[in-house]
């Protein structure tokens, strides 16, 4: 019979989680439990922000005015599809590292157990939220239509999310893991990416 006790403990204002296991349970078995973990987060992780993208590809381009007219756009225009892929790719890993390192998803009610400094988030703290924006930015290049109206409300959002993750998501972090979320504060920027990624010493 296996006993698994999970722990959070408290080391420096940051948050770990220690597995302990009964004397009976085979060491051979702890990395494949705690391998299936990760894919079980890594999967959640997934579904939860593979739900945020479609909604929000079901919202976004009536929002904007876009129109696929592949005849009649510019040849040039078509070069912002390229970040907008790399943007939307790199959304998509910072989704999976929420799983697979963080053990939860982008979603508030089932939020990362560990601190999440790998890939992308060793050069700017909201890789995410960039991603997505660069995504989407690219895509209204290719098909959107500026107006003023639209281009205040995309400011507004932009302004939404800075919001946001000033007085909801950097609180909660620093609450959650302390010392840990303090340092890397100090040392990689909320929205501009440094140029090499930063490593914990």
């Amino acid at each position: 019979m296996r006993l698994t006790i999970l722990e959070h403990n408290v080391c420096d204002g940051g948050l770990t989680m220690t597995h302990a296991h009964s004397s009976g349970a085979p060491a051979q078995e702890r990395p494949e439990h705690e391998r299936l973990e990760k894919w079980l987060s890594a999967a959640a992780a997934l579904a939860v922000g593979g739900a945020f993208f479609a909604l929000w590809f079901w919202l976004l381009p009536g929002w904007l005015g876009f129109r696929v007219e592949t005849a009649g756009t510019a040849r040039w225009l078509w070069l912002a599809a390229i970040p907008s892929v790399l943007g939307f790719a790199v959304a998509l890993r910072c989704i999976w590292d929420f799983g697979w390192t963080g053990r939860g998803t982008p979603a508030p009610f089932a939020p990362p157990q560990r601190l999440v400094v790998v890939g992308f988030y060793r050069y700017v703290r909201n890789p995410m939220y960039v991603g997505f924006a660069v995504g989407w930015i690219g895509l209204w290049v290719v098909f959107g239509h500026a107006n003023p109206r639209v281009i205040a409300a995309v400011a507004a959002v932009a302004l939404g999310v800075h919001l946001f993750v000033l007085l909801y998501e950097e609180p909660t972090l620093r609450k959650k893991f302390g010392a840990d979320y303090e340092e890397y504060c100090r040392n990689v920027r909320r929205w501009w990416p440094r140029v090499r990624g930063w490593d914990k010493s």
